[in-house]
Order: structure tokens, then C-alpha cells, then sequence
């Protein structure tokens, strides 16, 4: 079970200030009702939901038994609260959602929520006043299997009981092996048990409507969002880039908070301390701060600890990807900065490559998302920030250079402006269509570029990986689909459709409560071809290995995700400038690369071994085993570190040598740029 947090959901809390020992901390009179305005909003999210949504599907019984199961998850993602008993209770609800919706009744939110906090605190009850007391047998051959997706719901108190004697005792184990002592083990663990609770305190009413409102909105699609008034805030503010924090993007990964990506010109990508798949199990603040384990926590929660003022630190325990669950823990520590437009701004660098009798130079542009600086635009700011203009002086400025080929790096580019997306594809072609964009009312308009001139028409590569989303498998489609240039890298993201914001008081005037707004997918692009870039992404000329399964990360991870379809194409010229024989060439140097080059050989190993270390889930709860597996962890990062070669003069204008690029995507780019150069001038 996976969640992002622009998903917008918030982490279950109970109104509870301290622990006592024993004493059942369950009260009926702290249970959260619903305001009258969320039945209002409700119904009206329905209507809009029915009416307005691509997927031209109604609320009925199917969707609300898709509800049902997605709010049980939301709050309990892991298993380690409901039994089946639990679940039983639920089932009168299963297929009357839709109605109760409509006729503007939430009760089975609260009803529902109200057993879970039930259940949360005789969980916590028994943490503190048995568990974390108890003398544990690390000699015994078990596990701990951390997807808990792959376990049933357990039948009763005891099966639950059990699940919680193997968290906790893992727990343990971690602290044990980092030479704490008995005593000190059982002070941390009850801090951190009393913490998790007063943090989740701040749950309210808001909270479980918000809760419930994204299960009903997200049965549709995953990025079909409602925001509360506060969400809605805290949205506004990410797309102005002005929130405070360590810029990644997060993600509820079973018991874990995984990294799903480092935002390009943020604290986290500059330190370099912190990468994609990596998972935070603690936060601290400051220097001296106690860290907080957020192991179980929800994504939302995590990000509160981990956010904050400008120039304040925030150290974070991790889990690293490389060495996996069974991996040791690495504490970093990062300052908070915010993420701003110039550092999402492209940027450019040479590089210099000797190949045979040539000196290569190869000119590569970093573009981290399609911006535009629009109120700069509407105000006739000739200077103002876009990333057309900007590739534009970049692209001349490299000519001017003398490069002979350009990388268009797009890793981890999740998108943003379609405009910029057609216009930046105009700068490589003549002109023509480069994206046609359906509504749910099946009416198809193209957007296309018009102006005929071509800024850059040399050998183009289009560095890809799983995060790059949106606009730019726009115009990576495009490149491929006009045969302009060559896509290497890994399949892009799938994300496929467009979605706009309605604010619901519109349709509600309150004069006591503020309503929030649904974001609705009302849209699907479609490339030049008729395909879809929806689900299946955008597949590259040249694949390069990867860590990553597109079933766990990426638009296909998403069960209610809208499906791959195609439509007619529209008419196109294709350059002459790629054809099957060119890329069936490439792919045959990239494979020979592969049995002779000891770096790209020591990178396949090292993807392979991530991905392994990803895919295991099972934590041994033996400590021979355990201590095992993490001493071979650790000697495994050491050889890959003391192998890797450091990549010398960042700068942008200092050039540098191909064989010294130790990122080996880039790397491996810059090889296929220099073979289709080849192919040209050789």
C-alpha cells in the first residue's frame, strides 16, 4: 500500500495527552462528529465528481465498495489495528456509500473512525505497559514481513497481539545492535511510544471528512483530490514553490516513508546525502533534538516534523536503498532552505570526450521542470523566466562553444507548463503537432507549434527515468515520435491526464465554516501517433538498467489509475534524422559497452543489487542473522563508494571529461550522444 502526500490525506490522531499504565485510554466523549457543511460538500463533490470527471463513471455500489476498502487502509495502512471482527462491522456499509453521499450523510467516516481509535489505543496501551517490557529471545529463527499487503487482516486480539510482539521486538533488536543498553532501550521506546501518541492527538473532525473525501475522489483517480481549506493552503503554496523544507517528495510505503524523489535545486538533492527510494525511519530538530521514530507514521505527519523555517536543521535517520530493510541506519543532517525558481531553472554544462580520432565536445542541459514565470509574461518582461527562452540562450550559447551534440537532461522532471512543453518541442522542429490533449466530452484539440524556425537541428539526446512525468514525456514523445532525437534512459512515469481546481464555495454558501476545492481529472494527452502517454509512459530508444518496478513506482502503481488507450493520430513530417537503423546501432555500442566497460558493469551490478534490496521486505528477528546481514551491507556501500569515481568541476562553464562523469545515467547518455555524433561525422 503506497501513498504520496500530494494526495492531500492526513494522518489519524487520537485527543490524547499521556500514557497511564493499564489504564484504558478509550472515551467515548472525545469521538469527532461531522460538521452539517460536510455533508454539503460531500454531496456536491459527488455531483461534480459524476458530471465532470474524464472517466465518465457514476458513484454507485461498485465505487463505494472501493471506498470502503481504501478508507480501512487509510487508516490502517499496515494491518496493525483492525481484525477481521473489525472489518465484519464495516460490510453494512459496503455498497451504500454512493448513497449515503448524495444524500449528504458522512456518519460511516466517523463511525468507522471511531473504532480505529479505539483499537489504536489499546494498541498503544499494550506497547507501553507489556511489550517494551518484556525480555525477548533474539536467538530464535523468525521474521518480520514490513509489506504487510502481503498478510491478511488478523483474526482477533491474540493474532494482532503477535504482529505487535514482532515490531516491537525488531525495534528492539535495531536499538540493540547500536550498543544501547537494556534500560536505555526501554526509555527510548517509551518516549517514542508517548510521542506517537501526543502527536496524534491533533487529529480532528477536519481530518477523518478529508480522510474520507479523498477515498471517494481517488476511487475515480489517483490524482482526483479534495483539499481541505487548509490543504488547499498548503497546495497553493507548493505550486509557488514557497514552501520551507528539505525538497523531496515522499511517499507511505507499507511501514515506511520512502523518498520518491529529491526536488532538483533543494536542500536534500545539493547534499547529495539523501536519494530516491532511500526510507526515513526517524526526524530530529536541530543539532540536539531526540529523534522521533516515524516508522508506521503516515506521510503527512512525517513531512510536518520535517518542514520548517528557512535555515533551520533537520536531521533524519534512513534506511538507504542501497543496503535495503536489513541495511544499518544512517543519520544526516540537512538545512532547510527554500526551493527557489532559479535553482528549477535549466542550466547547462560541456563535457569533453576523446572518441578514436575526434575530440568531442558534448554540450548537456539540465531542465528540472517546465516553468513559467507568468505574471513576469503578462507584464511584458523581455527577460522574463520560461524554460523555452532559457533552453533557448543555453542552446545558443553551447553553439557558440562548439559542441557537437546536446544531452536534454529530464530525470526527475515532473512537469508543469504544457505550453512550454509545446514550445520547447518547437526549438528542434520545424513545426507541426506535438500533442493532442481529449476532454471527457471526447472533443480532441491539438496543440501544436507554429513557428517554422528550428533553433538547434544537431544530434539530440533525451535522458529519461521514471520521474520524469507529464510535460516531459510530452516533449519526449514528441522527439521520439518526430524521429528529432534519441530517448535513453528508463520508461517515464505514465501520467497521462490534466487536472484543474474547483472551489467548492461556489456551489456552498456557509457563513459559519469555510468549504475546501476538488482537484478533477477533466483531460488525457495523447501523442502525435494517437498513443496515450497515460500508464505505459514514454519506452526509450536505449533502455538503461533499473532499480525500479514499474508496478511499485510510477502511474502503473496506482490501481485506480486511468488506463492506456490510443485515439487517431494526427498528421506529422518526421525528420530524417532518426531512423530503426540508427537507434538499432546505438543499442548494439550501448551492449558492447556492457560487456567491456567495468563502470557501466559495476553499475548494472549495483542497480541489480538495489533492486534486490528493495524487493526484500522480511526483517529477521534473529541477532546473529541480523547483525550478519548488515555487516555484509555495509562492506557492499564500501566497495561501491571507494570505486566510484568523483565527478570534478560542477560549474557550469568549467568543462569536464566524459570518463569522469561518475553519474552513470548522464554517463551512459553522453556514450550514446557521442555514437550518434559518430554515426554522423565518422
Amino acid at each position: 500500500m503506497k501513498r504520496t502526500i500530494v494526495a492531500g490525506i492526513v494522518s489519524v490522531g487520537l485527543l490524547i495527552s499521556h500514557l497511564a499504565g493499564g489504564v484504558s485510554l478509550y472515551n467515548d466523549s472525545t469521538s469527532l462528529k461531522p460538521k452539517e457543511v460536510y455533508g454539503k460538500e460531500a454531496k456536491v463533490v459527488a455531483y461534480l465528481l459524476d458530471n465532470n470527471h474524464y472517466r465518465k463513471i457514476h458513484l454507485n455500489d461498485s465505487l463505494s465498495s472501493v471506498i470502503l476498502d481504501q478508507f480501512v487502509k487509510s487508516l490502517d495502512n499496515n494491518k496493525t489495528y483492525f481484525s477481521a471482527v473489525d472489518l465484519a462491522g464495516f460490510e453494512k456499509y459496503r455498497y451504500q456509500i454512493d448513497d449515503l453521499t448524495k444524500s449528504e450523510n458522512v456518519a460511516p467516516a466517523y463511525e468507522i473512525y471511531g473504532v480505529f481509535k479505539k483499537r489504536f489505543t489499546e494498541r498503544m496501551n499494550y506497547i507501553l505497559t507489556d511489550l517494551i517490557n518484556q525480555n525477548f529471545d533474539f536467538s530464535k529463527d523468525e521474521f518480520y514481513e514490513t509489506d504487510r499487503d502481503k498478510e491478511p487482516w488478523s483474526k482477533n486480539q491474540e493474532e494482532l497481539n503477535d504482529v505487535w510482539r514482532k515490531i516491537i521486538k525488531s525495534q528492539i533488536l535495531s536499538l540493540k545492535l547500536t550498543n544501547k543498553e537494556p534500560e536505555e532501550i526501554k526509555k527510548l521506546l517509551k518516549e517514542r511510544y508517548e510521542r506517537f501518541v501526543k502527536s496524534m492527538g491533533q487529529f480532528n473532525s477536519e481530518d477523518v471528512f478529508s480522510m474520507y473525501m479523498n477515498c471517494i475522489t481517488e476511487a475515480y483517480d489517483p490524482h482526483t483530490n479534495y483539499f481541505s481549506p487548509k490543504a488547499a493552503d498548503s497546495f497553493k503554496q507548493s505550486m509557488s514553490l514557497s514552501l520551507e523544507g528539505i525538497g523531496a517528495r515522499l511517499q507511505t510505503d507499507n511501514d515506511y516513508t520512502k523518498v520518491m524523489e529529491t526536488i532538483p535545486g533543494g536542500p536534500a538533492e545539493k547534499s547529495n546525502l539523501i536519494h530516491a527510494n532511500d526510507r526515513i525511519t526517524g526526524v530530529a530538530q536541530g543539532e540536539k533534538g531526540d529523534m522521533v521514530d516515524v516508522i508506521g507514521w503516515r506521510v503527512d505527519d512525517v513531512v510536518k516534523l520535517i518542514k520548517g523555517p528557512k535555515g533551520t536543521k533537520v536531521r533524519l535517520q534512513i534506511l538507504q536503498a542501497t543496503t535495503g530493510v536489513n541495511g544499518p541506519s544512517v543519520e544526516i543532517t540537512l538545512v532547510r532552505d527554500k526551493i527557489k525558481l532559479e535553482d528549477q531553472q535549466a542550466k547547462k554544462r560541456i563535457i569533453n570526450y576523446q572518441k578514436a580520432d575526434k575530440n568531442l565536445k558534448l554540450g548537456v542541459i539540465m531542465l528540472p521542470s517546465f516553468y513559467l514565470d507568468f505574471e513576469g509574461y503578462q507584464k511584458g518582461d523581455p527577460d522574463y523566466a520560461s524554460t523555452t527562452h532559457d533552453v533557448q540562450k543555453l542552446i545558443k550559447s553551447l553553439q557558440a562553444d562548439g559542441v557537437d551534440g546536446i544531452v536534454l537532461d529530464l530525470r526527475n522532471n515532473g512537469g508543469g507548463s504544457l505550453a512550454e512543453a509545446i514550445d520547447l518541442t518547437g526549438l528542434f522542429i520545424k513545426d507541426g503537432p506535438v500533442v493532442q490533449v481529449k476532454n471527457s466530452a471526447n472533443k480532441i484539440e491539438v496543440g501544436a507549434d507554429d513557428d517554422p524556425s528550428i533553433v538547434y537541428n544537431g544530434p539530440l539526446v533525451v535522458l529519461t527515468n521514471r520521474f520524469s512525468a507529464s510535460a516531459s514525456e510530452i516533449f519526449a514523445g514528441a522527439i521520439q515520435d518526430y524521429h528529432r532525437g534519441v530517448v535513453v534512459g528508463e520508461s517515464t512515469y505514465g501520467k497521462g491526464t490534466v487536472q484543474t481546481v474547483i472551489d467548492l464555495s461556489k456551489f456552498i454558501d456557509d457563513p459559519t465554516d469555510k468549504v475546501g476545492e476538488l482537484k478533477l481529472t477533466f483531460q488525457k494527452f495523447y501523442r502525435v501517433t494517437g498513443s496515450s502517454t497515460q500508464h505505459k509512459g514514454v519506452t526509450p530508444d536505449v533502455k538503461l538498467p533499473t532499480a525500479l518496478d514499474p508496478e511499485q513506482f510510477g502511474e502503473s502503481s496506482n490501481p485506480s489509475a486511468l488506463p492506456w488507450d490510443e485515439i487517431r493520430g494526427t498528421l506529422y513530417q518526421k525528420t530524417p534524422v532518426i531512423n530503426d537503423k540508427i537507434v538499432a546501432g546505438l543499442n548494439k555500442s550501448y551492449h558492447e559497452r556492457l560487456k567491456h566497460d567495468p563502470t557501466l558493469e559495476r553499475f548494472v551490478t549495483e542497480t541489480e543489487e538495489t533492486r534486490k534490496s528493495l524487493s526484500e521486505t522480511k526483517i529477521s528477528l534473529n541477532e546473529t542473522i541480523r547483525k550478519k546481514e548488515m555487516e555484509e551491507s555495509e562492506k557492499k556501500k564500501a566497495a561501491n563508494d571507494k570505486l566510484n569515481t568523483k565527478f570534478v568541476g560542477k560549474e557550469t562553464n568549467q568543462p569536464v571529461n566524459l570518463l569522469n562523469v561518475d553519474d552513470e545515467y548522464l554517463r551512459e547518455g553522453l556514450f550514446v550522444l557521442s555514437d550518434l555524433i559518430y554515426n554522423k561525422i565518422g
